[in-house]
């Protein structure tokens, strides 16, 4: 059996390993892109503010660890993909043959449509090569803009506050991590890192940047901000350019089924390119997240090996973020559900936050701020669909009491209550 897997991120390593570990004799093919050892992108903030090296960020640390597993790496870019002739074509002008193919070629920065975008100085936060471009200009006193505080862009803000840079944060939104964090939250993160010496400017556009070794970046309010590094962290979108043609089905990812396979016989996808199954609504989206690159990976994997079959139960949206030292966490349906109910504790003075969402007696989303002793209790309870029954009208009263409604709802534990943050 040939197994081609595109694309060296966590979701291509963990399918490569899950197959090797449950296909012993098959032959493993990993092709990646980049001139790099399989890294983590997540890891390039820690290489940024000096706690790894580069050799931090790869996604296997020990010297020889892919020839050990018998698993090929190739560093080359897939230019195309015949399903009918099971093969794929090579930017260098090789091909590959396969029986089972794993699509998991990630997603890359999308890039806003402004003038002056492609500068000198103005950069993604991405690859190992944005990040020694990056470090070359971010030297301490440095001007820098930061366009997006996404997750990404809140990982990348501590990392340049850590290099003593002269820190902008322009955010189109009207709060920080408008994907994850409600208004309320949200605004506390803004809070807690403009008290961090951090500007950041929230419901404000580039309209765009011109300069040369000191850029001008124009804002929407008016105002232009000089700057020696921009770096855009606006989104990303799924790399899914060269399967055009191939037969693969495309929406906003890789369309796939229960269990990750696509309309062609014998593709998978998985990760940030694929368009799965989301635990919470049960419909198909893209989660481009490290936890759901993995769990693809090895879900996928367990498919492409003759006899397995795993069905795909769809992957809880979390979110776990360290800003500047304020932990904030978002869970499933944290923007809550029709006829739903919710449950609010706010204390900004101490920047704690807890927000609960409800369907019926059940859990089904959560936002909380600076309260990480309740994240694996949220977790569970939300995945396991708990159902809650009374406790729900005393979360209600009182969020605090996540534990105790978990240990009496689960195993029918007598009451107690829990009343300090």
């Amino acid at each position: 059996m040939r197994h081609l897997i595109i694309g060296a991120g966590p979701a291509g390593v963990v399918a490569a390993e899950s197959l090797r570990q449950l296909d012993s004799g098959s032959d493993i093919t990993l092709i990646g892109d980049e001139s790099e050892p399989p890294y983590s992108r997540m890891a390039i903030p820690y290489l940024l503010s000096g706690r790894i090296g580069e050799a931090g960020t790869y996604l296997r640390k020990s010297t020889g660890y892919f020839e050990e597993q018998n698993i090929e790496v190739v560093q080359d870019r897939v230019a195309a993909i015949s399903t009918q002739n099971r093969s794929v074509t090579l930017a260098s002008g090789d091909s590959r043959a396969y029986d089972r193919l794993l699509i998991a070629t990630g997603s890359s920065p999308a890039s806003p449509p402004i003038d002056g975008i492609g500068l000198p100085g103005v950069h993604p936060c991405w690859t190992l090569e944005d990040a020694r471009a990056i470090a070359a200009r971010a030297a301490p006193g440095a001007k820098v803009v930061l366009m997006g505080a996404g997750f990404i862009g809140c990982i990348i803000l501590e990392a340049l506050a850590k290099r003593d840079v002269e820190l902008t944060v322009v955010e189109l939104e009207n709060r920080m991590v408008p994907r994850m964090m409600n208004q309320a939250s949200g605004g506390l993160i803004k809070t807690w890192c403009e008290g961090r010496g951090v500007r950041v400017l929230t419901s404000t556009r580039v309209e765009g940047i011109s300069g040369g070794q000191q850029l001008e970046v124009s804002l929407s309010g008016g105002e232009t901000l000089l700057a020696d590094l921009v770096i855009s962290a606006t989104g990303v979108r799924p790399n899914t350019e060269f399967v055009a043609d191939s037969g693969v089905e495309v929406d906003h990812g890789i369309l796939v089924n229960e269990h990750l396979q696509t309309a062609c016989d014998g593709v998978f996808a998985a990760g940030d390119v694929a368009q799965g199954r989301d635990f919470s609504t049960g419909d198909y989206s893209v989660q481009a997240i490290q936890p759901t690159a993995v769990e693809h990976g090895k879900t996928a994997a367990s498919n492409m090996v003759d006899g397995k079959e795993v069905v795909h139960r769809g992957c809880l949206n979390m979110n776990i973020l360290d800003t500047m030292g304020l932990v904030s966490t978002s869970f499933g349906a944290w923007e809550g559900v029709d006829g739903g109910q919710s449950a609010e504790l706010s204390d900004p003075d101490r920047y704690r936050y807890l927000d609960l969402q409800f369907d019926g007696d059940v859990l089904v989303g959560a936002n909380a701020l600076g309260l990480t002793q309740h994240v694996g209790v949220i977790r569970g309870m939300i995945q396991t669909q708990l159902r809650l029954g009374r406790w729900k009208d005393r979360l209600l009263e009182n969020p605090l009491q996540l534990m105790e409604a978990y240990v009496a709802a689960a195993h029918g534990v007598s009451d107690g209550v829990n009343t300090s943050v």
